[in-house]
């Protein structure tokens, strides 16, 4: 089957251009977390099914992890994604509004992907994205499932969105609802910048 990156090509945009830092704070971040939880690397590799040697990349910043990794991880040390984010610049001032200045994200710079987190971080059942891929960026070579609902609007670009291995082509006003037990992954395969917005909901 033809599919998408596997998540470690080269980004095609300028905003993946310098995500050293970025790489460094998340892989402090997932440290920090695993050691409040007496967790070992070893552990922390079964519970993910990624390599000792890749967590301990990641810790380090050493590399960056696809959207399939980094789902995995929240999963294993019992965390939301979004407290992989960066901090917000500004201390915002109601809880219910997110302005454009105070959003979290977060550069998952080796899959071409930049996640901004658009809902507030502790939103709790739902997380709403706006998703930034770069030509040839991914969510990662294997398919995702999650419980609850996950859905989308395509913003800019082109985007490939695989369910049950079957893919669909996106171009800007086309949006999507599915269950995400059923697995699934995207890419973009153009050669602009695609843009989506992506909602997760819990079961």
């Amino acid at each position: 089957m033809a599919g998408p990156s596997d998540g470690v090509d080269s980004p095609g945009t300028a905003e993946f251009d310098d995500g050293r830092d970025s790489d460094r704070r998340l892989g402090e971040c997932i440290r920090a977390i695993r050691l409040s939880r007496n967790m070992s690397i070893q552990e922390l590799s079964r519970r993910t099914g990624l390599s000792n040697g890749m967590v301990s990349q990641l810790e380090r910043g050493l590399t960056t992890p696809s959207v399939r990794s980094l789902r995995l991880m929240s999963q294993a040390l019992l965390v939301p994604i979004s407290h992989f984010f960066d901090p917000e610049p500004v201390q915002a001032p109601n809880p219910h509004i997110v302005r454009r200045g105070e959003r979290h994200f977060l550069r998952l710079t080796s899959s071409g992907v930049l996640k901004e987190l658009l809902s507030p971080k502790d939103a709790g059942s739902v997380e709403m994205y706006e998703l930034t891929i770069s030509p040839d960026g991914s969510s990662g070579s294997d398919f995702l499932t999650h419980e609850g609902w996950k859905a989308g609007y395509i913003l800019a670009g082109r985007i490939r969105l695989w369910l049950d291995q079957s893919p669909h082509s996106l171009e800007p006003g086309d949006s999507f609802l599915f269950p995400g037990t059923m697995p699934y992954m995207f890419d973009n395969p153009g050669r602009e910048t695609g843009r989506m917005l992506w909602f997760s909901m819990k079961a």
